[in-house]
């Protein structure tokens, strides 16, 4: 199980080799929300996305323990719409080993791209998880790779977790968050989140926001058991795969509730973003503000943290 001193040492592990992103606010935002937002843009964290920490993290820890036992780091596989990829790509080159990423042929060509940029190998498939995950056993068995899971392991959700560790950190002047808000896709990240939150910040809240077309968080969230979403349809392409037995145990156990949104929602506050912050994110980025707009009345007069999950956007199909 992971304890604040597990993600105390995945801070410590990869602080090196990351941006320690600010904390940035925006009175118009804070004006037609109702709220006061401190963002957490990890749009300019390194790989353009939070999943650096993730990446490096558990690539780091297992570099480490082969140290330990005195062998050499091999190869390493994981399967990816795109922003993991990209971070177990850029931490393979980190410590020298070669990566094998499979991914989905309809994942964005800006992403694929980025991980061939880190010198990654690229094995495409169907956009399904049953696809993808056949792809990388086809890869341990023809090479011999390791795997790092999205998100269904500690290693990945503890370097996860240094993200609002920082922001909780970075916000301690202005008095404690009432609520730490991000997306939810297979729940690495809100399992990280929920983490740090209750060990650093335990009277914050944790609340998600999740796309209405994949929605399976929060089925499994009010089942108790992972759960599919009833179809799978939506712009935030990096949040259409389903939670864990290990990501759903810590959301039970830290989150406050799940919010789900339109497209039409995510991307007005995508371009809300993009026209007042001058930042660009990526649609599952707007996920959470989406929520937060739709549910104006339960943050009003509350100090929010959001993390802006990432900005890795293909500027040839933009939504507006």
């Amino acid at each position: 199980m992971i304890n604040l001193e597990t993600i105390q040492a995945a801070h410590d592990r990869v602080r090196a080799h990351i941006h320690r992103t600010p904390v940035l606010t925006n009175q118009t935002i804070n004006h037609l929300s109702g709220a006061s937002i401190y963002f957490k843009p990890e749009n300019l964290q390194k790989i353009g996305a939070f999943k650096a920490r993730g990446g490096l993290n558990a690539v780091l820890q297992l570099a480490e323990q082969e140290r330990y036992y005195g062998r050499a780091l091999g190869p390493i596989t994981t399967h990816s719409s795109g922003n993991h990829a990209q971070a177990v790509a850029f931490a393979a080159r980190q410590v020298g080993v070669k990566a094998y990423i499979v991914m989905p042929r309809t994942a964005p060509q800006v992403k694929k791209e980025a991980v061939i940029g880190y010198g990654a190998e690229v094995i495409e498939c169907e956009p399904t998880l049953e696809a993808r995950e056949a792809g990388v056993q086809e890869v341990i068995e023809r090479t011999g790779a390791v795997l790092i899971h999205p998100f269904d392991d500690d290693r990945v959700i503890a370097g996860q977790a240094t993200a609002s560790k920082e922001l909780i950190e970075d916000t301690e002047s202005e008095g404690p968050l009432d609520v730490i808000m991000a997306p939810v896709g297979g729940g690495g990240l809100l399992s990280g989140t929920a983490l740090a939150t209750h060990f650093l910040s335990p009277h914050t809240r944790v609340i998600a926001g999740e796309p209405q077309g994949a929605a399976d968080a929060v089925l499994s969230f009010q089942s108790g058991k992972v759960e599919k979403a009833p179809y799978i349809k939506t712009i935030a392409d990096g949040l259409m795969t389903s939670l864990s037995e290990r990501t759903l145990g810590y959301i039970r156990e830290h989150v406050t509730g799940i919010l789900t949104v339109s497209d039409a929602e995510i991307v007005a506050a995508m371009r809300l973003v993009w026209e007042r912050m001058k930042i660009i994110i990526e649609p599952s980025s707007a996920v959470p503000l989406a929520a937060l707009f739709k549910n104006k009345e339960q943050f009003a007069g509350q100090k929010i943290g959001m993390i802006l999950t990432g900005g890795n956007v293909d500027l040839g199909k933009l939504p507006f």
